[in-house]
């Protein structure tokens, strides 16, 4: 597939990196890059910025919320433009379905031993920092330790996650790395469903639906789907695998947008849940959801580790350049040992 002409958000990155990306799997210490940094003064959160920029807010503990697990609200792309959905939904500028399922980026499943995390029905909990936010320029890192609860005893522990957050600024965008590895002393599994792996929801702007009967007072989409083989939108990319997703559209005059990013040391690829209404998520479990094989079902005994890892792309270009996502697909795993 031939990509379109590319715009590098940081102007003075082009050279650096001209010079570097073959050793974009190694530390760059940069001095020119901006600095990532986290701020954890609120009880609950930490807000991720670069330089000035806001970038995330991860929310791993809310008093009162009913949304039972960890996620990342109020995503921004460089120059600071939102490409996730307003959380809380915002009444006559948002679609509001799935208002509490879908708070920005999130991991989570419906079904884990037969708990349904996705729905909110068991609690994935916070347990501690493993490693406390750290960053230095153009690089940071914060590690977390969760335990997943069980639906129907909530005194009983599924498994524990520990999961690895690192925020990279990169040629193409920001560059969000998640490494999840899951572990129980007990034996535990993950089950079939479309609702199972990593997801987001972009901002109402940016779905690929035109209207919405539910929300007809809600202003059309102007957004695509577009999967690494050249298949565009909901109904060509549902159900199917590839190397990576990107779900884009234009906002104040920019082309913005989020790709997902699969790693190929996954225990298997991940097919995509898209949809039109403007959810994305990669999923290597629902098999049988995606009418791909009979029901799967992913046991993991006590004392294995079972990792998954994905990256996220926040990318902005000017309104009639896009984005070289083949070449930050390259980075992704350059970085990543691939």
């Amino acid at each position: 597939m031939t990509q379109p002409k590319t715009a590098f958000r940081f102007p003075f990155l082009r050279f650096i990196f001209s010079l570097l990306l073959p050793l974009a799997g190694q530390t760059l210490c940069v001095a020119d890059l901006p600095d990532v940094n986290f701020d954890t003064s609120k009880p609950g959160q930490v807000a991720m910025t670069v330089g000035s920029q806001p970038v995330a807010v991860y929310v791993y503990q809310e008093k009162g919320s009913p949304i039972t697990r960890p996620y990342f609200a109020h995503v921004c792309v460089p120059g600071g433009i939102q490409v996730t959905r307003n959380h809380p939904p915002i009444e006559g500028q948002d679609l509001s379905d799935h208002g509490n399922y879908h708070p920005g980026i999130w991991m989570s499943f419906g079904d884990i031993s037969g708990s349904d995390y996705w729905r909110l029905a068991a609690r994935t909990e916070h347990v501690k920092f493993v490693e406390q936010p750290a960053s230095e320029p153009g690089r940071g890192t914060f590690t977390v330790l969760n335990r997943y609860l069980d639906q129907h005893d909530p005194s009983k522990v599924v498994c524990k996650e520990i999961a690895r957050y690192t925020l990279a600024v990169r040629p193409e965008g920001y560059l969000i790395l998640w490494d999840s590895t899951f572990f129980s002393d007990h034996e535990f599994y993950f089950g079939d469903q479309e609702e199972m792996g990593l997801g987001f929801r972009v901002a109402t702007p940016l779905r690929v639906d035109k209207k919405s009967r539910k929300f007809p007072n809600v202003a059309p989409g102007n957004g695509s789907i577009l999967d690494a083989k050249g298949r565009k939108n909901g109904k060509e990319i549902w159900g199917n695998a590839s190397d990576w997703c990107d779900y884009s559209g234009t906002l104040q005059g920019k082309r913005v947008g989020i790709t997902l990013f699969c790693n190929p040391d996954n225990f298997r690829p991940s097919w995509f849940h898209a949809r039109d209404y403007g959810l994305l998520e990669a999923n290597p479990f629902g098999r049988d959801a995606f009418d791909k094989g009979e029901i799967s079902q992913v046991v993991v005994k006590p004392g294995e580790k079972f990792r998954l890892r994905y990256g996220l792309l926040l990318h902005a270009t000017p309104g009639n350049i896009s984005t070289d996502l083949e070449l930050a697909y390259s980075d992704y795993l350059n970085i990543t040992g691939n």
